[in-house]
């Protein structure tokens, strides 16, 4: 399923804890991604099915800088109030 939605399967563990089992594929885009994970957990076998996008390093970099232009300004507390 995960190559005929374009993707690789990179690793898997398994674990103890929240999941049994830990796996790290490489699809090619978030859509991909969804629909593979959606898949899984229609199929009834998994009771808990977790999909955790991942960003290289030069993502975040990417991502960090358009964080800190993008305007944002936080509620303060003082903002709430009226003041």
């Amino acid at each position: 399923a995960v190559e005929k939605l374009g993707g690789k399967v990179e690793r898997f563990w398994l674990s103890f804890g929240d999941y049994d089992v830990v796996g790290i594929i490489d699809m090619p885009d978030t859509v991909s991604a969804a629909a593979f994970s959606m898949a899984v957990a229609a199929g009834g076998a998994c009771r808990t099915v977790r999909t955790t996008p991942l960003m290289s390093a030069t993502e975040g970099m990417e991502a960090m800088k358009k964080a800190a232009t993008c305007g944002y300004q936080p509620i303060t507390r003082s903002a709430k109030a009226g003041n």
